[in-house]
């Protein structure tokens, strides 16, 4: 294939790169568990919540069962000392009160310690020793008539200023006597204390419970949106050429999804197919003419200065140029075919050789093992050969070729040692018709052909200053 040649002039020093057209988009990355719109995100968010909230709310329950239980057992153990004490009154000498044993057992004996007891009828008052004669503040009368056979609960601060827990019985009065009004006593501290070390060995139960939830949500959210990450490969498989469709075995959630895209690139297949015969018959269509007319104005004396012929190839050259692009806008822009560009590159080096083996052309290739483009291989021919043809026409020597992956796609160079063009020239080269020298071959339409057809698969042409002196050309494809 030897596509004809774009005219240059001569290139002015202090050439300015012009802008570079609009890359195409990266493909899609996946999303990461904090990322904005992320599935994962929410549903970590969602289950962090409510295993926060269960974990608050089960640690609140069981912080209010435990209280009861322990204030239970307090109370229990009040109460028993209170029947132990009515169980040992008795009347002495002069009808006062006495106990007929002693009942300041452990932790009762222990002075100052919150656990007292008390015994008032009137100005009777029989307490603890661990007392040390002070009083408990408990009322001479009750306010109201209490059950002699339960216990009443109540709070008070102890003789020295220590904070109690209360536990008092009213045995019913005798005639003519007042009420025995039995009083026994715990710290404060036996109930809040012990809840404060469950409170700390729940916390962190609660805290080991909530990170193994977390991770178990973690896992499962992962496990469970595996499915499209897979699926995203898939279609980036199906997008980069390497498979026709996405596999059926998908889990049943999925599954219509998947049936739905494979009914989408069948029916885009369908449509290219349609698009390509139509291409066809118009090419046969034009085909005829053409060469009728290329034959007639091979007569010199019809086309004595050869305009007449120069028209037909440029119409020719615009047919071939338009029909490829119907074909490759008939793919939606990007393409699900892949090129190796190994091979293309090869036999153009060795095309375009021998094509100027007058000039003895150095033509170096540097292009990395693998290197593919989402490209159809004729366009890749037609891209490639206008932009090498063009460097080895105005070359004084060298031409040198690199392809690099790049993070939008691939980008290849074409570079020459030849004279150049400054930014004016280069924007007025890549439109279509665009010669600079008209005293070289050519149409003019090499460089605007390739920019269209770089263009339609979301690439582009940059035309800018080579290190070895001449032009240098970056063509951007999709990988």
């Amino acid at each position: 294939m030897t596509p004809p040649p774009s005219g240059r002039g001569p290139r002015p020093a202090g050439l300015t790169k012009p802008a570079a057209p609009d890359k195409p988009s990266p493909p899609a990355k996946p999303a990461g568990l904090l990322q904005l719109g992320s599935l994962q995100r929410r549903l970590l968010l969602a289950a962090l919540a409510f295993v926060t909230l269960a974990l608050v709310v089960a640690g609140l329950a069981i912080g209010v069962i435990l209280h009861r239980f322990v204030r239970a057992q307090l109370d229990s153990r009040l109460d028993s000392q209170l029947v132990a004490i009515a169980a040992s009154l008795e009347r002495g000498p002069g009808e006062h009160l006495r106990l007929d044993r002693t009942l300041d057992g452990p932790p009762f004996d222990r002075p100052r310690s919150g656990w007292y007891w008390q015994v008032r009828q009137g100005r009777t008052t029989l307490r603890a020793d661990s007392l040390e004669g002070r009083d408990l503040p408990v009322p001479d009368r009750p306010a109201h008539d209490p059950d002699p056979d339960r216990a009443q609960p109540g709070d008070a601060t102890g003789p020295w200023g220590d904070a109690l827990i209360l536990r008092t019985r009213v045995l019913p009065a005798e005639a003519g006597r007042p009420p025995v009004i039995l009083v026994a006593s715990a710290p404060a501290q036996a109930l809040n204390g012990p809840l404060r070390e469950a409170g700390r060995a729940l916390a962190a139960i609660l805290g080991i419970l909530g990170l193994c939830l977390v991770a178990g949500t973690v896992a499962q959210v992962r496990l469970g949106l595996r499915p499209l990450e897979r699926l995203r490969r898939d279609i980036a498989e199906v997008r980069a050429g390497r498979r026709p469709r996405i596999p059926g075995q998908q889990p049943a959630e999925i599954r219509p999804l998947v049936t739905e895209v494979n009914a989408l690139l069948d029916q885009n297949a369908a449509n290219l197919e349609r698009a390509r015969t139509h291409v066809a018959n118009l090419a046969h269509g034009l085909k005829t003419p053409l060469a009728t007319l290329t034959l007639a104005l091979s007569d010199r004396t019809r086309d004595p200065d050869g305009g007449l012929a120069a028209l037909v190839a440029a119409m020719d050259r615009q047919v071939r140029h338009h029909l490829r692009r119907a074909r490759t806008a008939a793919l939606g822009g990007a393409t699900r075919a892949r090129t190796d560009l190994a091979g293309p590159l090869s036999d153009l080096r060795t095309t375009f050789g021998r094509l100027y083996a007058e000039k003895t052309l150095v033509i170096d290739l540097d292009l990395p093992e693998g290197l593919a483009a989402a490209c159809d291989p004729q366009d890749i021919d037609e891209m490639l050969g206008n932009l090498i043809d063009n460097a080895c026409q105005w070359s004084r020597g060298r031409v040198r070729i690199a392809g690099r992956p790049a993070e939008a796609g691939v980008t290849l160079t074409v570079e020459d040692d030849g004279p150049g063009l400054d930014a004016a020239a280069a924007a007025r080269a890549i439109r279509p018709g665009g010669r600079l020298d008209e005293s070289v071959p050519g149409h003019g339409f090499g460089l605007s052909i390739t920019t269209e057809l770089a263009e339609l698969y979301g690439g582009g042409l940059q035309l800018g200053r080579s290190d070895l002196g001449g032009l240098s050309a970056r063509l951007q494809l999709p990988a």
